[in-house]
């Protein structure tokens, strides 16, 4: 039996952010299959779309022309599990296989199953028992997650179509790591990070020291090591070293390296940063945190390429491109002369600035599934998705920590979630709202100044002891106005009269 009711219905309003969360999950995995059982436990919880399962064609995000008579396979939602539904179906069989076969909705019983389309030829279908209480509307909605599902499909054809065109024509390329496709780890797509990265393009082929500003945590090492992986240098040693977590007293000799004997505890020879940094890079971070003897040095090697080892008399050279990191006002500061202009200008060349997180909003989702991947790997969970309400929370909170906070936090929500789900109560007290914790005003401003004003009036009554002038006096009240706050509140000052 097919029914075409409601096929041109748009979806309520109310189920917008839910197909926003369906779209999201889609384009979250690398593969349709992957992405079908989160999503069909999305439906479940949040959709009512009950014992909600998925049949899709083999292979139909191969390039090659699709038949679904090769096979059907079966999928259900987390919340179900596998063990309901055969793995294999065939085509034409049951309501998903004929929803298929017929590239149209079937209903069987209370069951419903609609086709997922494209260019009208059935690559797979969802099915589910909607409430009968919501029917037109589960109907509507889950016609649209169809949709979205086929569109998904359809783009991964696509790209698998482009790319098998093309194999023959470019060089083989190394994909990198980053989910952004961004180098060095980085993960973003908003305009300040593209705009970043292009910055990185220009000067990461030169010998050019290029000087990193920004906030705490917002990824300026990840910079430097994108910097050095986009370089000639990128076979070479990357060498990381901060300037404000060594103490004044060991810094020249992690930075220079020291002879033996040359102070007390130099029991052999070592190299520092800087030989062993030999042809790759140095990345220097918190370099404002450096002594005036210490910045004279530095500066030393920056022009001539040669320094000493502390207590050795022998010149050494190095060939070694440096990259250097605050997130201080160098500039004020050697104003103030706490850091010498010769150096700052020599480490100026190029400045880069690293976006805070509150300036690339629309890297936040991206980041934190990023994240939520990371630690669910490690901690053996497998984490599908983050709720909408714990999704509303991380964008409207300001990331005073930037990316490291918002790594914290999502570290956090993976160890405590039990369900694969990221809830907002799974998130650190800091990021609650009012509304996440139900802890909104309870009543009107007037009303809330109103018992502030009582609580100061027979506060003052009982520091006054019953005297109505007095605290009239302390509130810096007319006896008067005084008179009408105590009839309007019903507080008798002869109650307070008493007390010592």
């Amino acid at each position: 039996m097919h029914d075409d009711r409601s096929s041109l219905l748009p979806p309520s309003p109310a189920d917008l952010p839910l197909l926003f969360e369906a779209s999201r999950l889609l384009g979250r995995y690398e593969s349709i299959t992957e992405s079908i059982e989160p999503l069909l436990s999305l439906l479940e919880e949040r959709a009512g779309f009950g014992c909600a399962r998925a049949a899709l064609g083999r292979g139909i995000e191969s390039p090659l022309p699709f038949d679904p008579r090769a096979g059907l396979r079966i999928l259900s939602s987390a919340l179900a599990g596998r063990a309901r539904v055969p793995a294999e179906l065939s085509f034409g069989e049951g309501s998903l296989g004929r929803a298929i076969a017929g590239a149209a909705p079937v209903i069987d019983g209370d069951e419903v199953a609609l086709p997922i389309l494209i260019g009208g030829i059935g690559v797979g279908a969802i099915s589910f028992r909607p409430k009968p209480a919501a029917r037109e509307r589960t109907l509507v909605l889950g016609k649209a997650v169809a949709a979205l599902v086929a569109e998904a499909v359809a783009l991964r054809r696509k790209l698998a179509k482009a790319a098998e065109a093309s194999q023959d024509e470019l060089p083989a390329r190394e994909i990198p790591a980053a989910s952004s496709g961004l180098p060095g780890g980085i993960v973003g797509s908003s305009t300040a990070i593209r705009e970043l990265f292009a910055l990185i393009e220009r000067v990461a082929k030169t010998e050019t020291t290029v000087l990193i500003t920004g906030e705490s945590g917002a990824g300026k090492e990840l910079v430097a090591r994108a910097l050095h992986d986009s370089s000639p240098r990128s076979r070479k040693p990357f060498v990381a070293v901060s300037c404000a977590a060594l103490p004044e007293s060991l810094i020249e000799s992690e930075l220079f390296g020291h002879e033996r004997g040359a102070f007390t505890g130099a029991q052999v020879q070592r190299r520092g940063r800087f030989e062993l940094a030999d042809g790759g890079s140095l990345f220097l971070d918190e370099i404002g945190e450096l002594s005036s003897n210490v910045q004279a040095k530095l500066l030393r090697v920056l022009q001539e390429g040669e320094f000493q080892r502390v207590g050795a008399s022998a010149t050494l050279h190095a060939d070694v491109r440096v990259i250097a990191a605050t997130n201080r006002d160098l500039e004020r500061d050697t104003e103030d002369g706490r850091f010498r202009r010769d150096l700052f200008w020599r480490l100026n060349v190029f400045p880069i600035r690293v976006p805070p997180l509150r300036e690339r909003r629309p890297d936040i989702i991206l980041l934190a599934d990023h994240f939520a991947e990371k630690y669910g790997s490690r901690s053996g969970k497998k984490i599908l998705r983050i709720s909408s309400p714990a999704i509303d929370l991380l964008m409207s909170y300001h990331w005073p920590g930037n990316v490291r906070e918002l790594e914290n936090c999502i570290e956090r929500a993976v160890v405590l979630s039990a369900d694969s789900v990221i809830h907002a109560y799974h998130l650190p007290p800091s990021l609650q709202s009012a509304e996440s914790t139900g802890t909104g005003p309870g009543s009107t401003l007037d009303a809330a100044l109103a018992r502030l004003e009582r609580e100061l009036l027979i506060e003052a009554l009982k520091i006054c002891k019953g005297n109505a002038a007095a605290a009239a006096r302390k509130l810096g009240l007319s006896e008067r106005r005084m008179g009408l706050a105590m009839r309007r509140f019903g507080v008798d000052w002869r109650r307070f009269r008493t007390q010592t």
